[in-house]
């Protein structure tokens, strides 16, 4: 389990400004300390977790709550590169995405997601869930300790 008094570092990869809000409201109107970092594209996901450009000095997260649906390089393909990624392959991935579509489920879990998750509509459901995922990843799961990344491959 984590330190309680340590935050963990969260990779927010989503595209829709109105989501990301309402994560980082959730996130404070349950006075969650995590430090959250946010990128929009598969592009700057990737940028960020081998901290290239504009990310170079970013800090290796300890979740990413990554959404499918994104421009260019989408979600599914992210989802694809951390897992295949030795350097990167521990770090736990929660799918959180408006698709609540069988096919995207599955593969979702055949690239190893550790959960997926359809983001509710309502902001009181979607601030339950936020909470759910960072008590479980606060408190009860034993995260890994951040590795040093190294530049992509």
């Amino acid at each position: 389990m984590t330190d309680a008094a340590d935050p963990i570092v969260v990779l927010l990869v989503e595209d829709d400004p109105e989501d990301e809000l309402m994560t980082r409201e959730a996130f404070a109107d349950h006075k969650i300390t995590n430090v959250v970092h946010v990128v929009r594209t598969g592009e700057q996901a990737l940028q960020f977790l081998y901290r290239q450009g504009p990310y170079r000095e970013a800090p290796g997260p300890d979740l990413i709550l990554l959404d499918l649906n994104l421009p260019r390089l989408d979600g599914r393909e992210v989802l694809a590169r951390i897992k295949a990624d030795p350097e990167l392959s521990a770090i736990p991935v929660v799918v959180l995405t408006s698709s609540a579509a069988e096919e995207d489920l599955l593969r979702s879990y055949r690239l190893h997601a550790n959960a997926y998750i359809t983001k509710p509509v309502d902001f009181d459901q979607f601030a339950g869930v936020i909470r759910t995922i960072d008590n479980f990843f606060l408190h009860v799961v034993r995260l890994p300790h951040r590795p040093p990344i190294s530049d992509a491959p």
